[in-house]
């Protein structure tokens, strides 16, 4: 009888052994070769286990509670992993949760960058050497736990970026990267940020998005319509406006058909070789061919270092098309000279104060 029982109790220890074995490996392959201290006492190691583990360099301590299953350099991956276990529970956020969506893809994307993690606002810890913690408000509401590793919602992890930002022109051109790339949408940003009543900029980025929602598909375009175009009066345009040619679809920055004149704005981005200018002179020519429309070509340092003088010239380019619009000064000091715009059917041009 004792014997029997002896088995028995033999059997059942080896299968929770195997059980055990069984979910600390389940954890290390759904979280890179990363698990923590109280996962795999959960799965019913003991801690003599994890010694074992550790004396035989089959793990490596990356923080305080948390083991990888070799000794080289972690990815950043893996120290992802290793900094939401660390502060569990926790998610990525910020540059982190957007490399983590994006992955490799995203630009300057560096196995050694800080990983950051969002925890609850009411917690205190010290975080380790390469990682960054924030308290967050909400965060068990903004975080997507079911994802490897744990993150922010998408359009928060934006908003946190935008939102570290010191100049409005790199704010924006995390927002309009995003929209641009089809990962979201203006109005699933717009929803995030009346979420976020403390957001810097936030009225602004309001705004801002306001403006994406309409057409306004890059910080080049923006700069156009908030600096060269509204201050001074000129007409804004179609934004973004499909025009099929040959066979293929092709979207024109700035429409004004009742003029006929296309506004193009080239960011820099628009000039990395021969190809790309290729195939702005090729949007030209279907410009005038398809339609008989004359294209002005724009970029950076006339839309946001020159704008006012920018405003003038166009402003007489859209009075030779036809345009009977008023333009004004957007200010003291302004350079927009309504005097030197010639006048519909000669009659006197107004300039505003």
């Amino acid at each position: 009888m004792s014997t029997s029982r002896g088995r028995r109790d033999l059997s059942a220890a080896r299968a929770r052994r195997a059980a055990g074995a069984a979910a600390v490996e389940q954890h290390l392959v759904q979280q890179d070769g990363v698990i923590a201290r109280f996962q795999v006492l959960d799965a019913g190691w003991r801690p003599s286990d994890i010694a074992r583990q550790l004396r035989r360099r089959e793990w490596a301590r990356l923080h305080d509670g948390v083991y990888l299953t070799h000794t080289g350099a972690p990815t950043w991956t893996q120290r992802a992993w290793a900094a939401v276990l660390w502060a569990h529970p926790a998610a990525l956020c910020g540059p982190s949760a957007l490399r983590a969506f994006e992955g490799v893809r995203r630009a300057g994307a560096d196995d050694h960058d800080v990983v950051h993690v969002a925890i609850e606002a009411e917690r205190r810890v010290v975080a380790p050497s390469g990682v960054t913690v924030r308290r967050r408000v909400r965060l068990d509401q903004d975080a997507q736990w079911n994802l490897g590793p744990p993150r922010v919602r998408y359009e928060e992890a934006v908003l946190d970026v935008a939102e570290a930002e010191t100049t409005e022109s790199r704010a924006l051109g995390h927002v309009t990267d995003a929209v641009g790339a089809r990962r979201t949408t203006a109005d699933r940003l717009v929803t995030a940020l009346l979420g976020r009543p403390r957001t810097r900029r936030r009225a602004w980025l309001l705004a801002a998005l306001d403006d994406i929602r309409a057409g306004t598909s890059s910080v080049l375009e923006h700069a156009y319509l908030a600096r060269v175009v509204r201050p001074h009066g000129l007409p804004e345009g179609v934004r973004q406006a499909a025009v099929a040619s040959g066979g293929r679809v092709t979207y024109r920055d700035v429409d004004l058909p009742e003029l006929g004149l296309v506004v193009e704005l080239d960011g820099a981005q628009h000039h990395t070789g021969s190809a790309d200018r290729a195939r702005d002179l090729d949007r030209d020519l279907d410009a005038a061919a398809d339609a008989g429309r004359r294209t002005v070509r724009l970029g950076w340092s006339q839309t946001h270092d020159r704008a006012c003088v920018t405003a003038e010239r166009l402003a007489r380019i859209l009075r030779a098309a036809g345009w009977t619009g008023r333009p004004m000064p957007c200010g003291t000091g302004c350079d927009l000279d309504p005097g030197k715009i010639d006048p519909p059917d000669g009659a006197d041009l107004p300039i505003a104060s």
